[in-house]
């Protein structure tokens, strides 16, 4: 019998929702996703260390050996999403996601100027506007930019989608394809309605997606549905049909050693429901989130942790610019690490703060008192980098 990853790729693009080539490789998805935590995993990989370098040389090469840090690693940043992306397109025939700094999901503008650059960029290496997606968050203000960059030629794919409010407009936009985030809605169910668990069926994540599918479906609309953030193998298989599905690699290799009968459960060419169009501007679409507490809540906590993990990310590839450079940049990189886990303020990092690894904590926290003050950090990384082990 054919495994069900088999099966799926039958009905359903399979997508690798990681920025790990080894996964990608070894999966052979058509399409891939990455975001900033997929970028910040990837890159503790020490295989994939050069792409960071070289983008770190290059940045302060095209801005100026004057510029300050923070302009490099803004510059670098870009480059590195985009030089991870490059890559990927070189494992499969399809296309790539790119995200945009979350922290311009409301502001147009914003996310306009950093859209065309990421594609830009992608340009730039001779990569065509097909190959690549640009991720933005399904805020009002993310869909009113995706609907001017799809007008331009640039295709988007708008994410942190829990709600239908979010798709309607997402639909009504044009946009190319929108992610719903499966099992970040069954979390919150999960959380806030006292039980443990669903049934694939009835998990309110797959509920949602499918309701979305079969509303873009029977009007016609061509935006792409693709589910998205699984927690397990059932809610994929209620989703065999869907347009696109991006699974992590761990669900992927479940799927590809499980041996079962895949019944396809959404067809496109025969909807199973059919809802009652719905047309929504600004207004009614700021009313409609504010009543799905659900979609509100998500998407604002979805926004904070991807802005998290850039300034994760940013910390981190300001410490490797010190590295490169050398003097004054490491003190001002300390700095920077130090004021990003310091999270309320008092003047020291407790383990609940840090945001880097265990083991890092544990080599820093010098005298076991479970609290990191700026000169712990300081000596701690500086003798790291005296010791050539970072």
């Amino acid at each position: 019998m054919a495994t069900l990853l088999e099966q799926l790729s039958s009905m359903t693009v399979v997508v690798a929702d990681t920025g790990e080539l080894d996964a990608i490789r070894r999966f052979k998805p058509r399409d891939a996703t990455t975001n900033p935590s997929l970028i910040l995993a990837a890159a503790q990989i020490p295989a994939y260390q050069h792409l960071i370098d070289e983008a770190l040389k290059s940045s302060r090469k095209r801005i100026g050996t004057s510029a300050a840090v923070e302009e490099v690693v803004e510059e670098a940043l870009d480059e590195i999403c985009v030089d991870f992306g490059k890559e990927i397109l070189k494992l499969i025939p399809g296309r790539v996601s790119t995200e945009v700094d979350a922290r311009l999901s409301y502001d147009i503008d914003g996310t306009l100027a950093k859209a065309r650059k990421i594609i830009g960029l992608y340009n730039e290496a001779g990569i065509n506007n097909d190959r690549v997606l640009i991720k933005i968050a399904s805020t009002w203000e993310g869909i009113k930019a995706a609907e001017v960059l799809e007008r331009e030629g640039i295709h988007c794919n708008l994410t942190l989608l829990f709600g239908f409010a979010q798709a309607v407009a997402c639909a009504e936009a044009g946009v190319t394809l929108i992610s719903p985030f499966v099992g970040r809605i069954l979390d919150w169910y999960k959380a806030n309605k006292g039980k443990e668990s669903y049934l694939g069926h009835e998990d309110p994540g797959v509920i949602s997606v499918t309701k979305i599918f079969n509303y873009f479906k029977s009007h016609g609309y061509r935006t792409e549905v693709m589910g998205a953030s699984f927690r397990n193998i059932e809610e994929i298989i209620e989703l065999a049909g869907c347009d696109l599905l991006t699974i992590s690699p761990k669900l992927l290799d479940q799927l590809k050693t499980t041996e079962l009968p895949l019944k396809q459960k959404l067809n496109s060419a025969n909807p199973s429901v059919k809802e009652d169009k719905v047309h929504l501007d600004k207004t009614s679409f700021a009313s409609l989130m504010a009543e799905d507490l659900m979609a509100k809540e998500k998407l604002d906590e979805g926004i904070r942790g991807f802005s998290k993990a850039i300034e994760t990310l940013e910390a981190q590839l300001a410490h490797r610019l010190a590295v490169l450079e050398g003097g004054s940049a490491f003190t001002h990189v300390v700095h920077e690490i130090f004021m990003l886990n310091d999270l309320d303020g008092d003047g020291c990092i407790t383990r609940e703060e840090w945001l880097g690894s265990d083991a890092v904590f544990d080599a820093l926290d010098n005298d076991h008192d479970g609290r990191l003050l700026q000169n712990d950090l300081f000596s701690g990384l500086g003798a790291a980098l005296a010791l050539g082990k970072i």
